[in-house]
């Protein structure tokens, strides 16, 4: 039998979801060929892979104020609100970093990092990863970090799945390491070739846009490291936007931000954010809710159906303009 590929495994329902991404890994009813598949992956790994999902959620800034979002944490919350009117809860939730924005006050940076705590907390889930962002990880080499969400980079493993979380952040430069590409050398020497990995990082582990540092700088010998396994995906963020791009087995998906977002650098020469829209505070934030048959395991049995934010979703507000006073554009 031949090894089957990632958009087999790991596959992303419909569409990117705006604020994030949800992912179902295998269908829920397997079909024969789907059933003789997970035998043989099995055998071939020792672990029979089980179906499960999961959301990708991104740069949520927690205290970024002002200009280009005077909005906050609003669509962060109504992302949880949304999560948690799903018909069935996610088995896992990846936050793909820049949990919380920077400062150079200790104190405000942890208060910052305990706001993202108490609202990604809310989320119905027994299961919450995170990887550190720039913002959340460059000044203080993650030391911060790590007091309030552990270490910078680990893995785990689920339902056959093994995950990876990968600092590329906390050397105050776009870069992973001597030292934790060798860890991840070690940690994947156990694994067979077919075993389906998830690498979830902040920065791209590609030349996106190296002038907007949308890079890392030896993505190149990480990729090397994942060569060898056929079925590998990263999920990663910091880009403020979506994005798929695949080279060779591996398979990149970025997830938009929680906050502002940039615009297609094809298209664009500076990076600049998008404006806000005070009439369409979330714009290039979209938030999109699934349906699907669960009687049908065909793709296009899946459908996406925008949910639009109103301003009376703004409690204490009289609506968008008393935002803007306190965030001026």
């Amino acid at each position: 039998m031949k090894p089957f590929d990632r958009r087999s495994f790991l596959r992303v329902t419909g569409a990117s979801l705006g604020f994030g991404a949800l992912y179902s890994v295998l269908p829920t009813t397997a079909s024969g060929a789907v059933v003789e598949m997970l035998d043989h992956m099995g055998k071939m790994t020792g672990e029979r892979m089980k179906p499960f999902t999961f959301f990708q959620l991104s740069d949520t800034h927690v205290g970024f104020t002002g200009a280009p979002n005077p909005t906050g944490t609003k669509a962060f919350e109504r992302a949880v609100e949304v999560l948690n009117t799903l018909a069935a809860p996610p088995d896992l939730v990846l936050f793909t970093g820049d949990l919380s924005h920077d400062s150079e006050d200790k104190d405000v940076h942890a208060g910052r990092m305990k706001q993202f705590k108490d609202i990604a907390s809310q989320i119905k889930t027994k299961n919450l990863r995170y990887v550190p962002g720039e913002h959340d990880a460059g000044l203080d080499e993650g030391i911060l970090y790590r007091e309030h969400f552990g270490e910078t980079s680990y893995s785990f493993d689920m339902n056959g799945v093994h995950f990876v979380a990968l600092d590329n952040v906390s050397r105050a430069r776009p870069e992973v390491g001597a030292d934790r590409i060798a860890w991840l050398k070690k940690d994947l020497a156990r694994f067979h070739k077919f075993t389906p990995i998830v690498v979830f990082t902040h920065r791209p582990l590609f030349d996106l846009k190296p002038e907007w540092e949308w890079f890392t700088s030896d993505g190149d010998d990480v990729m090397n490291v994942l060569a060898p396994f056929e079925n590998v995906t990263v999920l990663y963020g910091h880009i403020h936007r979506d994005d798929d791009h695949t080279e060779g087995h591996v398979h990149h998906h970025a997830a938009r931000s929680l906050m502002f977002s940039f615009p297609d650098p094809a298209k664009v020469a500076d990076k600049k954010p998008n404006p806000f829209d005070k009439e369409h505070p979330f714009t290039n934030l979209g938030i999109k809710q699934i349906h699907a048959d669960p009687k049908k395991t065909k793709a296009n049995s899946i459908s996406l159906e925008d949910v639009e934010l109103s301003l009376r979703e703004f409690s204490g507000t009289e609506g968008i303009q008393q935002i803007l006073k306190t965030g001026e554009l």
